[in-house]
């Protein structure tokens, strides 16, 4: 038998907080728990977190030094007839972005163009190449989107000769900023600035509102540039706090009724309906935002630009068709290198656990779409993922990499600086570039890295919980109650719940290696309710008892609503621990699951496998006990192989 081998973060009840919170907002228990462990407390916060557009926000003038600037140089532009270029990116918050700025620009009268590197040729952001041709081409103004904060030299060759530039980006700041005539970057606003999460959309949004305000001429243009801002800020993964939780409460709203053409061809080819009253972020992030990237990844980005820009429904649904059969092609890629990445990995299963992280690299790979391969190791693994394919006859390595919470990627990154040729990212994932020479020396830097913020337990998929739940709580009243928590995401993520011991009624494989579960709780007599647990195909059949961490669905079927669980975690049934047990964990040797925990006060470590069997031994002895019960207790000697790896491995898993 396998399971997943997880660790469990369960939030620590506060009742008495709980209690104050359900007088002053009548929220079910398990939501105010949820809302208490979001860390919004006071009155005011809560109030802004249920109604974001309860908050009175500064005017973005008084919040951006460069804004009134930007808008003075766009004007000009616009009304001497300048031409001018947007610079954009090929993921989603850059396709948006240049949709979005080439809608408002085009509105305002401009002379608007844009160019969008190519991610394999080019790489990422504006470069001296698309500036020279820019020079070439008559061009006055260079309007960077989503880059261009680290473009230091690109930059300054704009400046030599005769351009005007405008940075728009959202990336972290590099020592020296570029010499542009303006920049606008929420990392350059106090921290305390509704504004400070903003997707490179936000900033254009921002940008496009103000100039259409200075010219009179914002009518009509408001909801198609909210609509695209909701868009790309739910693709890009930022933070759903401040502005961007209240602007994407409106634009959830909006979406579904959309005017424009390619949001509602978009919207037709994945199968959402206009009859939904708001769309959802989990729509964005996994039916329409994958289908904008793909073609960033895969294909060419002018599809997505034409897409969102145009007017005509024609060319709208057939660049959406475009864009289908696109990401059909990506998922097709993604999974035959998931599978390959997989091999590699199992076929040396002690590395990535004696380096404390997963560095793969192969040929031929696509480095359009590794980094979304990455997210899927560090799902199925646990660990910080460097993953990357080699490029220009295998002298150089090109990645992508994906971290977990205890291991900061761009922090890892600058650890290796002087053996890579280049990189950035964030806190949670990043890309980077170095000679395949040098492949040895990046894992052991890496792994002296890992070394310093990880510990053995670090090393599995970490489930975070918000509370535990009873079925009979698992109501459709629960559900629209998470519903009122909208936008959930990055920075505000889906409740998720667990209950023990449950009993698995029924379980079978479903469409691409799912398992579809009938579950009750306590009994065989209760209310069955139905569970997915998606890509866990390698873990049929589940055991009859078993510990469950899940979100909540809503299945709607013929106007009927049934609650469904979304399975995100699992794990043997708990057992009661003495009240001086103070570390408990699982894990998984020679094929079988085991749970131990360990008592500080008598020293002793327990150790019980799946058969009810356990293993006690006092620190310091060499003679242990084994059995299921007191009655049927044995002396066994623990310097014996078979139990001294045993002891070792759950030693290391619980720290000690």
């Amino acid at each position: 038998m396998k399971l997943p081998d997880q660790r469990w973060q369960v939030a620590v009840p506060n009742p008495k907080q709980v209690e104050q919170l359900i007088k002053t907002t009548k929220l079910p228990p398990l939501i105010a728990q949820v809302i208490i462990n979001r860390g919004i407390e006071s009155s005011n916060a809560i109030e802004i977190y249920l109604s974001p557009e309860t908050q009175t926000l500064p005017s973005p003038l008084e919040e951006f030094p460069d804004l009134e600037i930007s808008v003075k140089l766009l004007k000009d532009a616009i009304t001497t007839e300048k031409k001018i270029v947007i610079c954009g990116d090929y993921d989603a918050d850059g396709m948006t972005s240049t949709a979005l700025l080439l809608r408002a620009l085009t509105h305002l009268g401009a002379d608007v163009h844009y160019k969008i590197p190519n991610r394999i040729k080019d790489g990422y952001g504006i470069n001296e190449h698309i500036v020279e041709a820019c020079a070439n081409e008559g061009v006055g103004l260079i309007l960077t989107v989503d880059n261009g904060i680290t473009a230091c030299k690109p930059i300054q060759r704009a400046i030599e000769l005769g351009l005007s530039v405008i940075i728009t980006d959202h990336h972290n700041l590099p020592k020296k900023l570029p010499p542009a005539d303006a920049i606008l970057n929420p990392k350059l606003l106090r921290e305390t600035s509704p504004y400070c999460g903003l997707a490179g959309v936000g900033v254009a949004y921002i940008l496009a509102v103000t100039i259409a305000q200075s010219f009179g001429l914002l009518k009509g243009l408001v909801n198609p540039l909210l609509e695209l801002f909701t868009l790309g800020t739910i693709a890009d993964l930022v933070p759903l706090v401040g502005v961007n939780r209240r602007w994407l409460k409106r634009g959830l709203r909006k979406l579904p009724h959309s005017k424009l053409a390619g949001v509602q061809a978009l919207m037709q080819v994945t199968g959402i309906s206009e009859e939904q009253k708001q769309l959802k972020p989990d729509d964005i992030g996994f039916r329409l935002g994958p289908r904008i990237n793909a073609v960033g990844r895969i294909g060419e980005p002018q599809i997505a630009i034409e897409l969102l820009t145009t007017d005509d429904p024609k060319i709208a649904l057939e660049r959406a068709m475009q864009c289908e059969q696109i990401n059909n092609k990506r998922k097709s890629i993604c999974e035959k290198i998931e599978l390959e990445a997989i091999h590699l990995i199992e076929n040396t299963p002690i590395l990535w656990k004696r380096d404390r992280v997963l560095v793969v690299i192969k040929s031929q790979w696509h480095h359009g779409v590794i980094g979304i391969v990455a997210s899927r190791l560090v799902e199925r693994y646990g660990v910080p993922v460097f993953i990357g394919t080699y490029e220009e006859n295998s002298s150089k390595i090109r990645g992508s990499a994906r971290g977990i919470k205890e291991f900061n990627i761009v922090e890892g990154l600058d650890f290796c600086q002087d053996i890579l040729e280049k990189y950035g990212g964030h806190k949670a994932a990043g890309g980077f570039s170095l000679s395949a020479s040098k492949l040895e020396a990046f894992k052991q830097r890496l792994s002296t890295f890992a070394h310093q913020c990880l510990k053995t337990q670090h090393l599995k998929p970490l489930v975070i919980i918000d509370a535990q739940a009873n079925f009979k709580e698992l109501t459709t009243n629960l559900y629209q109650s998470i519903d009122q928590l909208q936008p959930l995401g990055i920075g505000n993520p889906f409740p998720v719940f667990w209950t023990p011991n449950i009993y698995i009624v029924k379980q079978r494989i479903v469409g691409k290696n799912h398992i579809k579960l009938e579950i009750s709780q306590n009994d065989y007599n209760q209310t069955e309710i139905y569970a997915i647990a998606w890509r866990w195909g390698e873990y049929f059949p589940l055991p009859k008892r078993v510990d469950i961490a899940y979100k909540l669905t809503e299945n709607d079927w013929n106007g009927n609503s049934k609650i469904e669980l979304d399975i995100v975690g699992i794990r043997l049934p708990s057992y009661p621990l003495s009240a001086s047990d103070q570390k408990s964990e699982i894990f998984q040797y020679q094929g079988r699951n085991y749970r131990c925990s360990f008592s500080a006060t008598e020293k002793k470590l327990k150790i019980r496998n799946d058969q009810g069997k356990v293993l006690a031994v006092k620190r310091g002895e060499r003679q242990g006990f084994l059995g299921t019960t007191r009655e049927n207790l044995q002396n066994v000697d623990i310097t014996q192989q078979r139990y001294f790896d045993l002891i070792k491995i759950a030693m290391e898993v619980l720290g000690l």
